[in-house]
């Protein structure tokens, strides 16, 4: 099973929030996920996010594949593999 770190959409019409996840890659955008690890506003400005930093280096570490903006979101946070 492929497990990837993606962002799940919440929120209004043209007022997206986001939810930092964890799914099976197989999975719809806004199906079923394994976990949460987080939140991410582009509503405001700056752009607004918050990440549980121990549950995401754990899901690296085993072997989940972050999407590009989820990669660029635990850049600015400091986490890396």
């Amino acid at each position: 099973m492929a497990v990837k770190i993606r962002l799940r959409r919440m929120g209004q019409k043209k007022a997206p929030f986001y939810r930092i996840v964890v799914a099976d890659s197989r999975s719809k955008r806004d199906g079923k996920c394994i976990a949460e690890i987080g939140t991410y506003d582009p509503n405001i400005e700056p752009s607004a996010y918050k990440v549980n930093e121990e549950e995401a280096k754990k899901w690296l570490a085993a072997g989940a594949q972050p999407t590009d903006v989820v990669a660029k979101i635990f850049k600015e946070a400091g986490i890396e593999k």
